[in-house]
């Protein structure tokens, strides 16, 4: 099912909180009868905006089940659909007297139709596939009809097996191969890409077929170690997920991936992902994992197979996230290998070592930016981080409010606040960071269902940086990032430069432990629901729900195009305003709209700036492409455009500011005994001296500094 990448203010009840729904006794004796029967009236009583369980909301559950569980249509007849909308309009009644019909029917269909797939595809690579063969195959699967008869899901199995066996067959013709991962089953890990020899096209076509078989073989192998109630938590999430894409069951050991994920540690390679049709989509890049280190993969990059070291790789088109994360996770320092489509459409296979991955790098971090021996500042903050249990501990607003110190001390005479890609966190941080850049006031306002508003306001009349302020943010940048850009735009405190609306996630959660609701339980631990119950404000009265919040200076980049946001998830709440509190904005600066006005007429004039657009235009022609060849003459042409495309779009790397970056004096001490932080911020600074986004933001200041400020002081050098 979806996962999102807005982490976005979860604050984790106590078990009163969770008996405090209800008196209501749960006896259900069949376990999946009870949890159906909790979390519908946790739904119910507890969610934000709670929806009628009524015959529309019977068909989207039927559509969308169906689509989890066979998103590429390679399982179920149209016979079968058939047979499944007899229950169509009813399932609403199930749910009401927690009644499964509906997925047993589903499941006993689902089992049966994967055993007459396993036959299927081995018929299939029994053949040879003609290369030759003028034929294309779409993959919009969400607008392709279910097979009528086992012939045409024959043929629908042969078109994605050849497609899937491509990129193989050319790798083998090239050179022999993709890489160790992707040779033939007999492969031992001992010879290298070096010493392979290209295949002619007869053994480069057993052999691509030969690794296909064994991929699914493998992947069958997997779901056969499913069990019935995994299938049924995407039932049940199915159910949840129609109330908004930010509510989600988790069942025991998801809740305990989630608990480890909370505490400040992440095992494996450092992504978050998200499922897709067409593979396992990264949508969030942790700091300092191995794929940060590694730095051939994006956000936008789709995960297609994954081999352990030495192994064939194992497709995970269809495959269930969570299993395909099981996948990619493992020991410490064992290596697994990703085929990976790149969001320009090119297909690589990326060897990553597993690791524990810190959360350092997901703390604040500065830098010091000079140019014509002006200091400036920048603050780097991937995510609103805080320990919920003792908030004394360290926490985000704590640790800038450092920073700006050490940033004054070293004579900045601007600041940069860079919340790209930050996804959220803590509601409480925010109002106290915001709180570091005026003298006081509203921050943000927060309505629970059914009750009025609540104002949380910024009480400390101390200024901890009164100069010059812009904001980065971008498309991803999500929840409490988008209440701080917010407030700060109200009270006209900083410019923002990015995207032209952030990810537009104006929504709060709870976790609620199921097991803390029912009274005596015999079935062990029932998981917990991540819900929905609260919406947030800005200060003018306007939700940050669906729209986020729009640039001051608005430069493309390359989610300009592509569906990323909380209007491209499912079923997300709607925009609304309410009253706006009472604020007066900020008075320090002269020509704020004239100072906007010149940067968005700099970047519009920008070549950086064109190419990037240029960029983010191709990104999504090729994510349009759904019509493939699968002649290999074709396919190959098609391939090496791409890669001529994929090639010219690299100079954006190149691109040099001529600004000069470095770390501030306490964190130079400690390279002397930490060298991987020492190349950690070597390599942050080489990306911001390629950062028209920060060159820009620097202009911004220096107008500022020379133009704006009426009482013509800075910031206090001496803090």
């Amino acid at each position: 099912m979806k996962k999102n990448l807005a982490i976005g203010l979860f604050v984790v009840l106590v078990a009163a909180a969770s008996c405090s729904f209800t008196n209501k006794t749960f006896e259900n004796d069949d376990k999946d009868k009870l949890l159906l029967d909790l979390i519908t009236y946790v739904l119910n009583k507890g969610h934000y905006e709670p929806k009628d369980i009524n015959d529309d909301f019977s068909v989207n559950v039927f559509e969308d089940f169906i689509d989890v569980i066979d998103p590429t249509k390679r399982y179920f007849l149209d016979s079968d659909i058939k047979e499944f909308e007899q229950q169509k309009f009813q399932i609403d009644d199930q749910i009401k007297n927690t009644d499964i019909t509906f997925f047993n029917m589903v499941y006993d269909r689902l089992m049966k139709r994967m055993e007459d797939a396993k036959s299927i595809y081995q018929e299939v690579l029994e053949e040879p596939f003609d290369y030759g063969k003028d034929e294309s195959i779409n993959i919009e699967y969400d607008e392709m009809a279910f097979a009528s008869s086992r012939k045409d899901l024959k043929e629908r199995w042969r078109q994605q097996l050849k497609y899937a066996t491509l990129n193989t067959y050319d790798s083998k013709i090239s050179n022999g191969q993709l890489t160790a991962a992707d040779e033939d089953p007999d492969f031992e890990g001992n010879d290298t890409q070096n010493d392979a020899k290209p295949m002619d096209p007869v053994e480069a076509e057993v052999s691509a077929r030969t690794s296909t078989k064994k991929t699914l073989d493998e992947f069958f192998d997997f779901v056969s170690d499913l069990q019935r109630k995994d299938w049924f938590v995407q039932y049940l999430n199915t159910i949840v997920d129609e109330f908004d894409p930010h509510t989600f069951y988790f069942a025991p050991e998801d809740k305990e991936k989630f608990d480890t994920s909370m505490s400040g540690k992440f095992e494996g390679i450092g992504a978050r992902l998200q499922k897709k049709p067409e593979g396992a989509k990264i949508v969030d890049i942790i700091s300092g994992g191995p794929v940060w280190r590694d730095a051939s993969l994006e956000v936008g990059d789709i995960i297609l197979k994954v081999a352990q070291e030495g192994e064939a790789p194992v497709d995970i088109v269809g495959m269930r996230l969570d299993d395909a994360i099981k996948m990619i996770k493992g020991p410490e320092s064992t290596i697994v290998e990703l085929t990976v489509r790149k969001i320009d459409g090119s297909t690589d296979v990326v060897s990553l070592t597993r690791d524990i991955v810190e959360l350092e790098e997901s703390f604040a971090k500065s830098a010091k930016i000079s140019k014509d021996n002006v200091n400036f500042g920048l603050i780097n903050l991937p995510k609103f981080y805080v320990d919920f249990n003792d908030y004394t501990e360290r926490n985000c607003a704590t640790d800038v409010a450092k920073e700006i110190e050490r940033l004054k001390q070293e004579g900045a005479e601007g600041l940069i606040l860079d919340l790209r890609d930050n996804g959220g966190g803590s509601l409480k941080t925010v109002v106290e960071m915001a709180g570091l850049f005026i003298k006081d006031g509203p921050i943000v306002q927060v309505r629970s269902s059914g009750k009025g508003k609540e104002v949380y306001d910024d009480k400390d009349e101390r200024v901890q940086w009164d100069g010059p302020l812009v904001i980065l943010v971008n498309e991803l940048s999500a929840s409490a990032s988008e209440i701080l850009a917010a407030a700060m735009q109200d009270y006209k405190r900083a410019v923002v430069i990015g995207s032209k609306q952030t990810f537009g996630k104006g929504t709060v959660q709870n976790v609620i432990d199921l097991g803390n609701i029912v009274r005596s339980n015999e079935h062990g631990d029932l998981g917990a629901i991540k819900l929905t119950t609260q919406k947030f404000y800005r200060i003018n009265g306007g939700s940050t729900q669906l729209e986020g919040v729009k640039s001051d200076v608005v430069v493309p980049d390359k989610y300009s195009y592509i569906d990323i946001g909380e209007r491209d998830q499912s079923n997300p709440l709607k925009w609304d305003k309410i009253s706006p509190a009472d604020y007066e904005p900020w008075d320090g600066y002269i020509d704020y709209e004239q100072t906007i006005a010149n940067s968005s007429a700099r970047m519009a004039m920008n070549p950086q700036i064109k190419l990037i657009e240029e960029n983010a235009k191709w990104i999504k022609e090729q994510q349009e492409e759904d019509v493939i060849s699968l002649n290999y003459e074709r396919y190959k042409a098609e391939k090496e455009r791409d890669k001529k495309k994929s090639d010219y779009f690299k100079k954006m790397k190149e691109y040099d500011s001529k600004l000069s970056f470095e770390s501030l004096k306490y964190e130079q001490e400690l390279f002397t005994q930490d060298s991987v932080l020492r190349e950690k911020r070597d390599r942050w600074h080489k990306d911001l001296a390629r950062d028209v986004y920060v060159e820009e933001a620097i202009n911004v200041l220096r107008d500022l500094k020379i133009n704006n400020i009426k009482n013509g002081k800075l910031a206090s050098v001496k803090g």
